[in-house]
């Protein structure tokens, strides 16, 4: 894939143009860490900042965002901001109260993506009729969900009118979710990695040292570079100016495609998270 910076993007299926990388926030404490974290990656290229209700820091991150678009004489239709709509919300009155707080405490007149946070069961097609009518009225440019298997995909395209445009899923060399991914691409759904890194658990791999020896680059930026040449939107988090721009340095190189398969043969459909079919929040 020809993704040369920050400021690429893909088309989603409605026409609205995502960043392929921006920057996550999850863990990242409320207050001036994550207003310094946010105004920090919007001054140094990222376009794309995802937060979440339950990550406890909107308010935060719209700081941040106030922030890095002044220092960078940035308007505010030049950024695309996610946010997700938590478990304990999903239902149709509930969903759109969730999304006016997340709006309020942002600061922001709309968001560029809501996601469904988890596909709790009996809870989320009533979400999803709430994320229509958003989509519908203008008050948000795309929707989508995060955590979804296959069958809750197509169990909420049976009765939606409104096909999901993006699908944020745990996603990494140990977890390389394949089966969704070709799904996902069949139904027009973008998808998009949280935990590209395997929080870390992945930097000691030989065979991503031996890349990263070979190009220069850190474990990180192999990684990150192999989620955007499967065509997966990604979002790295880091606290640390440093980490910040090196997770943007990855437009420089390309892996070949047998190094791509190489990476692709870590799969261990291990996950650091929980699995969507087997959880309790």
């Amino acid at each position: 894939m020809n993704i040369q910076g920050l400021k690429d993007t893909t088309t989603l299926s409605n026409g609205v143009r995502m960043p392929w990388l921006g920057f996550g926030v999850f863990k990242v404490e409320e207050g001036s860490e994550v207003v310094d974290a946010v105004r920090t990656a919007i001054m140094n290229g990222y376009r794309s900042i995802d937060t979440a209700a339950i990550y406890g820091n909107e308010q935060g991150v719209g700081q941040g965002i106030r922030e890095g678009l002044e220092a960078a004489g940035l308007e505010r239709d030049k950024l695309f901001v996610t946010s997700k709509v938590w478990n304990s919300d999903l239902g149709y009155e509930a969903t759109l109260a969730a999304y006016e707080q997340s709006l309020d405490k942002l600061g922001l007149g709309y968001l560029d993506l809501y996601l469904i946070h988890w596909p709790v069961e009996g809870k989320y097609k009533e979400a999803w009729r709430a994320l229509e009518m958003l989509y519908k009225q203008g008050r948000v440019r795309a929707i989508g969900v995060s955590n979804f298997h296959i069958h809750h995909l197509e169990e909420l395209m049976k009765d939606s009118t409104i096909k999901p445009m993006v699908n944020q899923v745990e996603y990494h060399p140990r977890l390389t979710q394949k089966e969704l991914h070709a799904f996902c691409r069949a139904h027009g759904i973008q998808l998009e990695a949280w935990s590209p890194l395997m929080q870390g658990q992945l930097l000691e791999q030989e065979e991503l040292q031996e890349l990263a020896a070979k190009y220069n680059k850190s474990v990180a930026q192999i990684i990150l570079r192999w989620d955007l040449q499967n065509g997966v939107v990604t979002i790295p988090k880091s606290i640390r100016e440093h980490r910040i721009i090196e997770n943007s340095a990855v437009f420089d190189f390309e892996l070949t495609a047998d190094e791509m398969r190489r990476i692709d043969s870590l799969n261990q459909d291990r996950r650091v998270g929980p699995d969507p079919d087997n959880f309790d929040f």
